[in-house]
C-alpha cells in the first residue's frame, strides 16, 4: 500500500506528479520557468552567432569571412565549413529557444562547441584567451538536452518527447559529440 502523498495526479498537465518530502510537486512552475529562460537566451544567443556566419548580421564575417577563418584553422572547404556551422548554430539555437526537438537541438550546438573549443584552445581557462564562454553554452545546451525543455516549449506538442526522457537526450548528445568530433578529423 502506498502512502497518498506519495503521488498525486497534476491538475495542470493530468500526470502524475512525484511529490518530494515536503509535499511540493514536480515538476514546479519555477523549474520550467527557469528552464523557459535558459533556453531562450542561449537559443537566442547561438541563433545571432550563427547568422553572424550566415548573414554578416551582428558585426559578423558573413559565409566568406567566415570562410576564410575556418581556412585559417584548418578545416577544408572554409565556406562549406561556414555554411555548416551557421546553420546548425541558427537552427539548433532556435530550436532550443522554442522548445522544438530540445535535445537534438541541444547535440547540435554541442557538436558545434567542441570545434569552437578545439579551434580556440585550452591555453587558458577564463576570456579573453580562455575557453569559459565556450564551455559555458556548451554545457547549457548538454543540460538541455537531457533535462529537456520544461513544459513551456513546442515538444510538449510531440508525444515522443513529451516527458523529457533523459535516454533521447543521452542518444542525441552521443550523436553531437561523435559528428563533433568527425569534424575534428578533417582539421589539418
Amino acid at each position: 500500500m502506498t502512502s497518498p502523498s506519495a503521488t498525486t495526479t497534476n491538475p495542470r498537465t493530468a500526470e502524475p506528479a512525484a511529490r518530494t518530502a515536503a509535499g511540493s510537486s514536480l515538476p514546479t512552475v519555477g523549474t520550467d520557468t527557469g528552464l523557459l529562460l535558459l533556453r531562450v537566451v542561449l537559443g537566442l544567443t547561438m541563433a545571432a552567432h550563427g547568422s553572424q556566419k550566415l548573414f554578416g548580421w551582428f558585426g559578423g564575417g558573413g559565409i566568406e569571412g567566415t570562410g576564410q577563418f575556418f581556412t585559417a584553422s584548418g578545416y577544408p572547404a572554409g565556406e562549406a565549413m561556414a555554411v555548416l556551422a551557421g546553420l546548425t548554430e541558427t537552427l539548433g539555437g532556435l530550436g532550443l529557444a522554442v522548445g522544438l526537438l530540445t535535445p537534438l537541438a541541444g547535440a547540435a550546438l554541442v557538436g558545434t562547441m567542441i570545434n569552437a573549443i578545439a579551434v580556440h584552445g585550452a591555453g587558458a581557462f577564463f576570456a579573453p584567451k580562455g575557453i569559459e564562454y565556450e564551455l559555458l553554452l556548451t554545457v547549457g545546451a548538454a543540460a538541455l538536452a537531457l533535462t529537456g525543455p520544461g513544459r513551456y516549449a513546442a515538444d510538449r506538442f510531440l508525444p515522443v518527447l513529451r516527458d523529457g526522457r533523459p535516454a533521447h537526450g543521452a542518444l542525441a548528445l552521443a550523436l553531437g559529440v561523435v559528428l563533433g568530433g568527425a569534424l575534428l578529423l578533417v582539421r589539418g
